[in-house]
């Protein structure tokens, strides 16, 4: 029977229904359900209803309103618009951030609800809130260089249980549509035990610049870099990176060439660092790299302290269908410190630091440089336009 059928046959019993005895009822009752086959509560609502009207009031009590999806919103947007699945472990430590600096006054019951709320949960009350990002373009780039043979290759099989210090390394190109010419780079190097992010821009795509850009980079990682893996790029495989490898005794490893999982845990950071936070305008001024220095400070803030990554522990295959189980999120910070091999001194300064960042001031910064960068892009591509007349 179809609903509109269903709804006929419930409105021609009605009247008899809600006139009639206890005992009549259930008659009715048996044969309305052996007919439709609907559930007997199902069929009560249906034939008591008023004629006209759809029946409300069933059901359990809403427990998320506004009062909660609003708050949610803003430490949402706080912690760089994370799923469910990662904010849910991280709201009490942002909460409690966000409290303590100012941010937001939670009632105590709204506080509570919003820290019980599931990640299913979060994720609708943000429906409303979330937007569509950009689409990464397809950036067509190799360099080959005679060192290869001389640099051991590391695939994709051979990351697992590794030690802090071992960090993948990467260039993401402001390059815009085209590659040619000059236009600015960014280093992006993930630490794969920890997923402790460093970023740094780079005056274009040469071998001294790249380096000194590694060199900084590795300065400010607070455990020492032990290993560093890259792609087949002219940019990594030259002397003077292995020089400096050599020097600083870091063991330095590439991916083969057209494998991109051998380099997977930066490659799938490239657009939740960069592309995202940055775009895809091109940008070749010093005043976009003074920017990018100012706008990585920050993200390296947010990313380590505030922003939990989850690490994928097994895989289990149904017929068809692998289903994929993994720990539980955790940001950087708090990986490192679980990992150890942190002295006392350098405990104290990661958590000086901790506790003295301001989420939501750090998300404004952001943003506001965030603006900045985008509007410094649109000017840079006006000016590149070929002049019509």
């Amino acid at each position: 029977m179809t609903r509109v059928t269903v709804r006929e046959y419930a409105a021609s019993l009605r009247p008899r229904y809600q006139a009639a005895s206890r005992k009549v009822k259930k008659r009715i009752l048996d044969e309305f359900c052996e007919t439709t086959r609907m559930h007997r509560k199902s069929a009560i609502r249906l034939l008591k209803e008023a004629p006209g009207l759809k029946a409300v009031g069933h059901g359990r009590p809403r427990r998320y309103g506004p009062e909660v999806a609003e708050p949610l919103a803003k430490v949402w947007e706080v912690g760089d618009r994370m799923c469910g699945k990662l904010l849910a472990p991280v709201l009490p430590d942002l909460v409690d951030a966000l409290e303590r600096h100012g941010e937001i006054a939670l009632q105590p019951e709204v506080r509570q609800r919003l820290l019980e709320a599931s990640p299913s949960t979060i994720d609708r009350l943000l429906r409303r809130y979330k937007t569509r990002g950009l689409r990464q373009p397809r950036l067509n780039r190799l360099r080959w260089s005679g060192l290869k043979a001389e640099v051991p290759l590391r695939t994709w099989s051979e990351w697992k249980d590794v030690p802090v210090g071992s960090v993948q390394a990467d260039l993401v190109l402001h390059c815009g549509d085209s590659t040619e010419g000059f236009y600015l780079t960014t280093l992006c190097a993930i630490d794969v035990a920890t997923g402790w992010t460093e970023l740094q821009p780079v005056w274009g795509m040469s071998q001294e610049n790249v380096v000194a850009a590694i060199h900084l980079a590795s300065r400010r990682l607070p455990f020492r870099l032990q290993a560093l893996h890259t792609d087949n790029g002219g940019e990594f495989l030259n002397h003077k990176l292995v020089g400096w490898c050599r020097r600083e005794r870091v063991s330095l490893t590439r991916g083969r060439s057209y494998r991109k999982n051998d380099q997977a845990y930066v490659e799938q950071r490239n657009w939740q660092t960069v592309r995202r936070q940055v775009g895809y305008d091109r940008l070749s001024s010093k005043e976009a790299l003074t920017l990018l220095e100012h706008l990585y400070g920050c993200l390296r803030l947010q990313l380590n302290f505030y922003r939990p990554v989850r690490k994928l522990i097994g895989k289990e295959r149904h017929g068809a269908r692998v289903r994929k189980r993994y720990d539980e999120p955790r940001t950087p910070y708090q990986r490192l410190l679980a990992a150890g091999g942190l002295t006392e001194d350098q405990q104290t300064k990661l958590a000086a630091v901790h506790d003295r960042t301001n989420p939501a001031e750090l998300t404004r910064r952001i943003q506001a440089l965030q603006r900045r960068l985008w509007h410094l892009g649109q000017e840079e591509r006006r000016l590149s336009e070929p002049s019509v007349g």
